[in-house]
């Protein structure tokens, strides 16, 4: 979502970097681009005015640490203003029980799917969720909901015969006490903030179920209009929390930036894909990392612990120690991976990599790497050695690409497993140390001419 202003602002922060001393004039000149850059997407222009006085005052009244340079403290400054602008803490959902939740927003933000979402992620939690259906205007939204409980094995409730939203959410109110559920959450009709009769049933419906959260799920391409979804939703009811959804799409990502500082009400979840499962939650400062092109490692190894086999990670650590690593585990390792999300994704999360474009070649290599291991046999995983021109003519047509394909990984994997009986012990072992934790490698130690040749092998 934030890739035109991560490119913009890394820019702008390497040249700032190189500054050996904090002058009005260069800070101005700097500052400058930063506001192009936040109002190119779609920043709300006041949110921007503020913002740039804050970080101006604060770097002119900032005395320079000995420890680093003046630049390095200014994109300090900046980091840490982005911070706040996006809200300091990660902000829990309120402990009530049973936990009253009201989903609002306009046409198409993606509530009744976010519904789901968050049922899914407080599941996980160890709680016992109810979707109660309450949009009763828009065709299916009820059948989609009903889908979506189902599937996941939710508590549902819906009266289809009824157009009485307030009677409809008390009724499923009073079911989700016979089903023992402790968090009930409300999904309703979207609306436009100018509709008066529509946000005026929301009141009624806010005052007959008395929720502890009211959350507004807005698209992350509203941009500027943001502004006026958030402040007139917030005005009407109190908002306590926002849900960004599409955060995955092509966004600008102003909306992010805007809806915080407007409504003082925290942004708790992003929703990063379609799948039910892509919905995170919302840590300002690991935003403000990924947008000043610094990455999210914290994010991605949480990821890992929480989508990898750790049992399975670890005995792959082992074979590599031991040089011992065939196709089988290379197989398995990328079907790991996958869980992760695309290699964009991943991408976007390691420092330094966020303007690194990772698109479909990349995608369609690997899937092309695991339809060749496919066409093998198991013996052949194994010992790929045994692979000749003939085996690799078969393995060509059963995968569906050209025997140059199947050489070409071939030689790949050889030179990697080459490279791990080169580095086997020591290096190697120091490299994998703590993969069974979750813990990102050491590589701090190893020469940097091994680790060039290790790269080497995965580019």
């Amino acid at each position: 979502m934030f890739e035109n202003l991560t490119e913009k602002l890394s820019k702008t922060l390497r040249n700032l970097r190189g500054v050996g001393k904090i002058t009005e004039d260069n800070v101005s000149e700097a500052l400058g681009e930063v506001r192009k850059a936040l109002l190119s997407a779609d920043v709300h222009f006041r949110v921007v005015r503020e913002f740039i006085d804050e970080v101006k005052d604060a770097c002119l009244g900032q005395d320079i640490l000995k420890s680093v340079s003046p630049g390095q403290q200014v994109v300090k400054i900046i980091n840490d203003e982005l911070v706040k602008l996006l809200g300091e803490g990660n902000v829990e959902l309120r402990e009530e029980k049973p936990l009253r939740i009201l989903m609002v927003g306009l046409h198409g933000a993606g509530k009744t799917t976010t519904s789901a979402k968050l049922a899914k992620r407080l599941a996980k939690d160890g709680k016992s969720p109810m979707l109660v259906a309450c949009d009763v205007y828009r065709p299916a939204a009820i059948d989609q909901l009903e889908f979506l409980a189902n599937q996941e094995n939710f508590s549902f409730y819906c009266d289809r015969n009824s157009k009485d939203v307030p009677q409809i959410a008390r009724d499923g109110w009073e079911d989700s006490k016979q089903k023992g559920s402790d968090v009930i959450i409300f999904d309703t009709a979207g609306r436009l903030q100018i509709d008066d009769e529509l946000v005026g049933e929301l009141e009624i419906l806010n005052k007959e179920v008395n929720p502890h959260e009211i959350l507004l799920v807005a698209d992350a391409a509203l941009g500027q209009e943001a502004v006026n979804v958030a402040k007139t939703f917030h005005e009407r009811l109190g908002l306590t929390g926002i849900i960004l959804t599409k955060v995955d799409g092509d966004a600008r990502g102003g909306s992010a930036l805007s809806m915080k500082r407007v409504t003082g009400a925290p942004i708790k979840f992003m929703g990063v894909g379609e799948k039910i499962d892509d919905f995170e939650a919302f840590h300002p400062d690991r935003l403000a990392s990924r947008i000043l092109g610094m990455g999210d490692v914290v994010s991605l190894v949480e990821k890992a612990q929480e989508n990898l086999d750790q049992e399975e990670s670890a005995r792959m650590a082992e074979k590599m120690l031991k040089a011992e690593f065939d196709f089988e585990d290379f197989l398995s390792q990328m079907r790991q991976m996958k869980k992760l999300g695309s290699m964009g994704s991943i991408a976007k999360m390691l420092p330094g990599m966020g303007n690194v474009q990772v698109g479909d070649k990349e995608e369609e290599a690997l899937a092309k790497h695991e339809a060749i291991i496919l066409s093998m046999t198991k013996q052949e995983r194994r010992v790929p050695r045994i692979i000749g021109g003939s085996r690799r003519k078969r393995i060509a047509v059963g995968s569906g690409v050209q025997i140059r394909d199947v050489n070409q990984l071939i030689k790949q994997f050889s030179q990697m497993q080459k490279m791990m009986k080169k580095m086997k012990g020591g290096k190697m072992k120091r490299m994998m140390e703590g993969f069974g934790g979750g813990a990102m490698p050491n590589m701090e130690d190893m020469d940097p001419k091994e680790l060039a040749k290790l790269a080497k092998q995965f580019k």
